[in-house]
């Protein structure tokens, strides 16, 4: 039963996402009150995924090892920078398209990658699908896509400094709640 809850976590996330793609005539019928169901829909995925995960079972396939944790470290601050307003701001990724999407996906591999469990597989597999289809989606959508100017260097120290230190925040709040991110 975990699992399910767990499952329906990420396809309501992905549904809620994907809504406008998808049914672009429904969901503009909606008009700003669509706004607001798109966005409890999307807090309702949130905490399916959180219990789901918490309360989930299933097979064990591999676990923590130095190698893959110090893996994981570095994908997630490769991740939250490419999450961080960087990409419009900086000037290393001014000429990527999915920074963002491409930052969560890196997220959730980097958890597949240390976890290895059934678990894992179902919310971090999910979300890495999610980011991947949301992708093609959008390309199909919009073809047609200029890379923007390029910003100065300097924004990208600042936002990868600002990485480091927020992964070394959310490691401490992951060890706090039982989840030991630093070996």
């Amino acid at each position: 039963m975990s699992n399910i809850v767990l499952v329906l976590g990420v396809a309501l996330w992905a549904g809620a996402h994907w809504f406008k793609r998808i049914a672009p005539a429904a969901r503009a019928s909606l008009g700003d009150r669509g706004k607001g169901m798109v966005a409890l829909a999307l807090l309702v995925s949130i905490l399916l995924m959180i219990f789901g995960y918490r309360m989930a079972d299933g097979a064990f396939f591999w676990g923590r090892h130095p190698a893959t944790v110090g893996i994981n470290n570095l994908l997630l601050v490769v991740a939250i920078y490419m999450m961080s307003p960087a990409p419009k701001k900086g000037r290393l990724l001014a000429g990527m398209r999915h920074p963002m999407l491409t930052g969560l996906a890196l997220w959730a591999a980097a958890h597949i990658l240390v976890n290895g469990d059934v678990p894992s597989f179902i919310l971090f597999g999910g979300l890495l699908a999610w980011a991947l289809i949301s992708m093609m989606l959008i390309n199909r959508a919009e073809p047609d896509w200029t890379p923007r100017t390029p910003g100065p260097i300097a924004k990208d120290a600042i936002f990868l400094a600002a990485s480091l230190v927020l992964t070394v925040l959310i490691g401490w709040v992951h060890g706090w709640l039982g989840y030991p991110a630093f070996g």
